[in-house]
């Protein structure tokens, strides 16, 4: 059997075993294009007022214990510090957020379950874990992972697919150029070959930047491609207030000197835009993460482990890390688009939007075939393979 005939036939057997699945975490991609950049809009209210122009900031240590006493219930685990002058400081608190004045220590708000945050929350259920909970979820991500394997597998297929079998203008022209007036089978099968060619080289590596996140193995293939050891599992993270509270409860809360620790790590990284730390301090000293970027691009992140009398204990910039965890960082924000910036997240949700249109359009072609198949058996077998090139005369669009 000819390998374009095999290739087509296992095209189109995946595409309709995980159509509607595929369908589904496109459809959502699409909707989380510019997750991060709706969630700064929701919380955008929340600013830090200045009482005057020489007004300075007040000391990390006095923003924690000031956060403290207005909210005795909350255990600070982390603080971010952005460079705007109005920004507020970001309190991470279990599965809370709070922003908290620069300038005078009250909270002036909680980043809210609701609205656009709780949107951006069910479409990421939806797209990670089929809105599955608790348990389930774990049967959830094994039919996302296996449907983006699959996907993966379609990409692949339809690259050798989508292009005409003789390199004529004529026929190449059919392909990739939209061409109006078509109807039915004909307009499907443009439009698929069109979005195919188009968005195949994108599209390929947003859905393979997807298995790591997937799969362990796929993981674990990232560090051994490059002939390293992938790294232990982190340890889960806490959670909950109480959490917190019973994991640091043998731990002084450390933040004294915070403010000089804070402010060596501003001045050994030049053009930061935001600033972590993790609360309590290691027993080195405080780990600042320092972004260079908008948040989603890991080669513009820097650590620093920096002591409480402001000497630096560890410089950790993106380039000092190994190849492998270089490339598992890199992966997961080109899912998304995000290690490109504003142009990349557009690129990804486009040929998100665009994946949409080739199952939609695959899934019809498909059923088209299977019914004519139904109604007449043997005339599927028997059809000779053409492509023709001027889509008002033919009769039969047929990839093989």
């Amino acid at each position: 059997m000819p390998l374009r005939r095999v290739l087509f036939w296992s095209h189109l057997v995946a595409g309709v075993s995980a159509g509607v699945v595929i369908l589904l975490m496109s459809l959502t991609g699409v909707a989380l294009m510019y997750e991060r950049q709706i969630l700064a809009w929701a919380d955008s209210g929340y600013r830090s007022n200045a009482p005057s122009p020489s007004a300075t900031r007040l000391p990390l240590e006095s923003v924690v214990e000031r956060m403290r006493t207005a909210r005795p219930d909350v255990q600070p685990s982390a603080l971010t510090v952005r460079s705007d002058a109005d920004a507020p400081v970001t309190v991470a608190a279990g599965q809370r957020t709070f922003y908290v004045d620069a300038y005078r220590g009250t909270v002036v708000g909680e980043a809210s379950r609701t609205g656009a945050r709780a949107a951006m929350s069910t479409l990421r259920e939806w797209h990670r874990w089929l809105a599955m909970s608790g348990d389930e979820r774990a049967t959830g991500r094994a039919i996302t992972g296996w449907s983006t394997l699959v996907f993966l597998g379609i990409v692949c297929s339809g690259i050798y697919l989508w292009l005409p079998k003789r390199w004529a203008w004529q026929n190449v022209r059919a392909v990739v150029l939209f061409r109006p007036g078509l109807q039915g089978k004909a307009r499907d099968f443009n439009w698929h070959n069109v979005i195919g060619i188009w968005s195949a080289v994108p599209l390929f590596f947003v859905v393979l930047s997807a298995l790591p996140i997937s799969f362990p193995w796929a993981n674990a293939a990232v560090y051994h491609a490059v002939g390293e050891n992938p790294p232990p599992p982190p340890a889960r993270p806490a959670t909950t207030n109480e959490e917190l509270r019973t994991r640091t409860r043998n731990v002084e809360p450390g933040t004294r000197n915070l403010e000089v620790a804070f402010a060596r790590a501003a001045r050994e990284v030049q053009g930061w835009r935001s600033i972590a730390v993790r609360l309590p301090a290691s027993p080195e000293g405080y780990v600042f993460t320092i972004d260079r970027g908008d948040g989603g691009q890991p080669h513009l992140r820097d650590t620093l482990t920096v002591a409480a009398s402001g000497q630096v204990v560890k410089f950790e910039p993106f380039s000092s890390q190994t190849l492998g965890r270089r490339l598992r960082s890199i992966s997961r924000f080109t899912h998304t688009g995000e290690v490109l910036g504003l142009a990349g997240q557009t690129v990804a949700g486009m040929v998100s939007a665009g994946a949409v249109v080739l199952v939609w359009t695959g899934l019809a072609l498909a059923y088209r075939r299977i019914r004519a198949a139904i109604r007449s058996p043997w005339s599927v077998v028997r059809k000779a393979p053409q492509r023709a090139t001027d889509y008002g005369q033919r009769t039969d669009p047929d990839p093989i």
